[in-house]
């Protein structure tokens, strides 16, 4: 079994070997992966390491890896917006979220793959999930432009913002919406719904293609063309700035 890094900022899970194909995730720096296959033309079929999401990354992203380190815990985490590191003796810019535990800290003239970096890094296993820290975590994406695919500070959807804040909070979510649904306590009525709270909603088929963290019972924030804070009520989210209707309740599930 091969074992791999994502080595840049940002990189895209496409459904097919192509940069035509559809952005399905990413990987953010220092997320980890087994390769499971090769296509021509430089890509890597990969099965990440936290939610074992699948799809194809360039194989200029990836660097390999041994089994000790791929094992390594990825409980500390970069949580400025944006963190400089030196990686392998040039300056890089890495979103919120990247774990650094595969790297090595220690930078000579025959290092490889060696990171410095002098910034803070989260402990998600000592997280506050007060109100107050919720909301300030959830604060930090505001504006972030939405991205089919995305979970980083540089573009971001809808369950990739939650699955992250829930990383944070050291709760494990899977990837998709409709996923994240399955999990959780149902809360059967908004009116008892408390900030931390997902609200997840559906289209006309009945499919959840949307999800949302409640603020309190009367507003969300989630990534809807970018990430927002918007009203809801007992029939769904209505834009603050159009007061259109924008979304359908479906459930309200509680993880915590």
């Amino acid at each position: 079994m091969e074992f791999g890094v994502c080595s840049v900022p940002v990189a895209s899970m496409r459904r097919d070997p192509s940069h035509r194909s559809e952005i399905i995730s990413q990987l953010l720096f220092g997320e980890k992966a087994i390769l499971q296959g090769y296509a021509p033309e430089g890509w890597y079929y990969v099965k990440g390491k936290y939610e074992g999401y699948e799809g194809w990354i360039q194989k200029g992203q990836i660097i390999s890896i041994d089994e000790h380190k791929y094992n390594k815990p990825d409980n500390m985490l970069t949580s400025g917006w944006v963190n400089e590191i030196d990686f392998n003796g040039y300056k890089m810019h890495i979103p919120m979220g990247c774990s650094l535990s595969a790297f090595s800290t220690s930078i000579t003239p025959w290092s490889k793959n060696a990171i410095k970096y002098k910034g803070h890094l989260f402990n998600v296993e000592e997280a506050d999930r007060s109100e107050k820290a919720i909301r300030q975590l959830a604060y930090k994406f505001l504006n972030t432009p939405y991205l089919w695919g995305g979970k980083s500070v540089f573009g971001i959807d809808c369950s990739g913002y939650v699955q992250t804040l829930y990383k944070f909070l050291n709760f494990f979510l899977p990837r998709d919406a409709y996923q994240q649904a399955e999990l959780g306590e149902p809360v059967h009525f908004l009116q008892e719904a408390k900030c931390g709270d997902l609200a997840f909603f559906d289209n006309e088929e009945g499919r959840i293609t949307h999800v949302g963290l409640l603020l309190n019972s009367n507003e969300i924030i989630h990534a809807s063309a970018k990430v927002r804070i918007d009203k809801i009520d007992n029939e769904g989210i209505v834009n603050v700035d159009t007061r259109e209707r924008t979304h359908k309740l479906r459930i309200i599930k509680r993880y915590f």
